[in-house]
């Protein structure tokens, strides 16, 4: 294996805390959201944080995926939806839905080209058996 790049960032005091990178280009204030009985507010949380993560990574992915297959690349969108769950024995877990779109191309070869990016985004290969993970073309 081959390093590229390492990422590192900082978090202090949880959920309801802050989080930087060590270039600084990420600084951002936590808050826990009022749907899990945090205060909410203008503030992130890791949920966002992943999924703001999971799709830049994905669209990439997706990108590489159509200019290997000669396809534009012109306005590729995708949305990430991250929950968190609670299991019935109190374990909390991840699910996420990706949702893409792909000017000029139908809604069928999306999710064709959705499931071969699936196959080489580093996110999906690093979550692959342990958070369920639903591709959804949308138009």
């Amino acid at each position: 294996m081959k390093p590229l790049y390492t990422a590192v960032a900082t978090a202090h005091g949880g959920r309801d805390g802050h989080v930087k990178s060590s270039d600084g280009a990420l600084e951002v204030d936590l808050k826990t959201p009022k749907e899990m009985g945090g205060p909410g507010g203008h503030a992130t949380n890791p949920e966002q944080l992943f999924a703001a993560g999971y799709a830049a990574c994905f669209e990439s992915a997706l990108r590489l995926v159509m200019r290997l297959q000669k396809k534009s690349t012109a306005d590729v969108v995708i949305t990430a939806h991250v929950t968190l769950n609670t299991t019935d024995d109190h374990k909390y877990v991840l699910s996420v839905e990706l949702h893409g779109n792909i000017a000029g191309i139908s809604s069928e070869e999306t999710l064709t080209l959705m499931h071969a990016a699936h196959g080489v985004c580093p996110y999906s290969n690093a979550t692959r058996g342990n958070i369920d993970v639903k591709l959804v073309s949308v138009p």
